[in-house]
């Protein structure tokens, strides 16, 4: 018992500080170069992640604070898949720092590119060309094995196809438009969301 608490805490701090490092990046990239507004995606994209990201909250905070509440959703996770999963966690801090770090003025809160838009190859974008979607789906995932949560697993697959099937192409189409031969190059040479998977 005391062990699924201090689980929960860890969960929490990882929780707070991600959402710390990513504000924070954020709020300096919207005051060096500029923002896009939401709308510009559209009302449909709107209302897809508000209507994903909300419920995805609501079950994370409920495992947190209430964890009886989502007692049907839970699947027995052993004492080592849950610490696989806390190492998973707290280590996708850093990797979040150094994408956000090496992204710097061009992360975007949409898939569209801004004016000033520049093609970031270095730090973790050598190797993969959206690493803060392979950082979230670990995360998510990593998640669901402290919990031992169906629902925060089954988040972790949709949100990883979402990502995959929907977002990076909306977003590459974005960034070739924005670089050509240059981006097809950079998309030869590097995973989407794992090194080694072109």
């Amino acid at each position: 018992m005391k062990t699924d608490i201090l689980f929960r805490v860890i969960v929490l701090i990882v929780l707070v500080t991600a959402l710390l490092i990513s504000g924070t990046f954020r709020k300096k990239a919207r005051e060096e170069g500029g923002t896009i507004k939401r709308q510009e995606e559209g009302w449909m994209v709107l209302v897809l992640r508000l209507g994903i990201a909300l419920p995805f909250l609501v079950v994370i905070l409920l495992n947190i604070i209430f964890p009886a509440a989502m007692d049907w959703a839970h699947f027995y996770s052993p004492l080592y898949l849950k610490i696989i999963g806390l190492v998973l966690a707290v280590l996708c801090l850093p990797l979040l720092f150094w994408v956000f770090h090496s992204i710097g003025k061009n992360i975007s809160e949409t898939v569209l590119t801004k004016d000033s838009h520049e093609l970031v190859t270095h730090g973790p974008y050598a190797w993969v060309r959206h690493p803060l979607y392979g950082g979230a789906s670990i995360l998510i995932f990593s998640i669901s094995l402290i919990f031992g949560d169906w629902v925060i697993l089954g988040y972790s697959i949709v949100g990883l196809l979402a990502f995959r099937l929907l977002v990076i192409p909306a977003e590459e189409k974005q960034l070739l438009d924005a670089f050509g031969e240059e981006y097809v190059y950079y998309q030869a040479r590097t995973g989407a969301l794992l090194p080694w998977f072109r």
